[in-house]
């Protein structure tokens, strides 16, 4: 239930429970259709709950703004790699495709981000187009809702790298770079940054993993990345993500978990999603709850007073997708309760209305 239900009238508005041959959901995204629906894509497991089992892609469609969904699943594509498809990120490009990106995982030393293309409003789509090349071939992780375009055009996908066979072993410590498309997603190049995250008194190697981006106002993108140093960690380009500053702690204290962080349409605020760890208790310490949500007027320096949305002390909230109707914010993430399954294997949607969240959160 909400930890603040008594200020939001809120509600769960679509959940994806695990069954017996379906034991995971998790990693959606969401996209508007013009003819006023809403898709909720997600990763449907099949062959076990672990993030190599075998999964599709399934859809849910809403034609009320997200207040209720479809009850049965429209398959939206078949597996197609060796281990699954997961994790998506749909993005509606300046040209009026939708593009939906997500990882093709082949095996331990290749999971690469694909993309199709859409013209006909997710009808149908395009044969898969790799983006990185098999001479980088690696283990990837691209998290879900993560790809942005930026109001020049190019479209920026933030990664981590694990694995490869230029390594001696995967490094799960993670190597956080960006592919870039200046031409609509045609043709891709690497970042010429690739950050990792240190202690600077010993030197020690924090994780740097699932990052995400976001577009500031004077142009930069600001980057936020999952540690276990504490708290999110975040880097900032000045040139459309290209270069990198070095990744340095943020305010927003965490576990080991992803955070999300998009901008209200028409406002100048940006809101995160994350689990909250400021004075948290000690027996939660590394876990994934409570849900959190905050506003930030300055362009992610501070961010004012946390919201708790969900705070079961066995949940486990994550890999958030945020998406903004005309009234609403809806969320995607996953909601599972460790005393019952790993935490993953239920995703559902949450809508808060917008007037409502501005009131408790001044």
């Amino acid at each position: 239930m909400f930890a603040d239900e008594a200020a939001l009238s809120s509600a769960v508005t679509l959940r994806l429970p695990p069954t017996s041959g379906n034991p995971r959901n998790s990693e959606g995204d969401f996209i508007q259709l013009t003819d006023g629906r809403l898709l909720f894509v997600y990763t449907h497991f099949t062959g076990g709950g672990s993030d190599h089992a075998s999964a599709h892609l399934a859809g849910r469609y809403s034609a009320d703004g997200g207040k209720t969904w479809d009850a049965t699943d429209t398959r939206i594509l078949e597996n197609e790699a060796g281990f699954n498809i997961m994790s998506v990120s749909l993005l509606r490009l300046a040209d009026g495709r939708i593009a939906m990106f997500y990882l093709s995982k082949q095996s331990l030393l290749d999971c690469r981000p694909v993309v199709r293309f859409s013209s006909d409003e997710a009808a149908t789509w395009s044969p898969p187009q790799t983006i990185i090349p098999d001479s980088e071939v690696g283990y990837y992780v691209l998290n879900n809702d993560r790809v942005i375009q930026l109001k020049d055009g190019r479209l920026v996908m933030p990664m981590a790298l694990h694995n490869s066979p230029k390594l001696e072993k995967p490094d799960w410590a993670g190597r956080v770079l960006c592919y870039l498309s200046d031409d609509a997603g045609s043709t891709w190049r690497v970042s010429k940054t690739i950050l990792e995250t240190l202690d600077p008194s010993s030197g020690k190697r924090y994780l740097a993993q699932e990052p995400g981006v976001v577009q500031l106002r004077d142009g930069r993108v600001m980057m936020f990345v999952r540690s276990n140093a504490g708290s999110q960690q975040i880097s900032h380009s000045a040139d459309g993500g290209e270069t990198w500053s070095p990744l340095l702690p943020s305010t927003l204290l965490s576990p080991t978990s992803p955070a999300t962080i998009e901008r209200i349409p028409g406002t100048d605020s940006l809101v995160c999603v994350w689990n909250d760890h400021t004075n948290i208790a000690a027996e939660l310490q590394g876990k994934r709850t409570p849900l959190s949500l905050a506003i930030s007027d300055d362009e992610g320096k501070t961010w004012l007073r946390s919201l708790t949305l969900f705070d079961n002390p066995d949940g486990w909230y994550c890999y958030t997708a945020i998406e903004f109707t005309e009234d609403a914010v809806l969320l995607g993430h996953c909601a599972g309760d460790r005393k019952e399954n790993n935490g993953l294997a239920e995703t559902q949607v949450t809508r808060i209305e917008l007037g409502e969240l501005a009131a408790v959160l001044e």
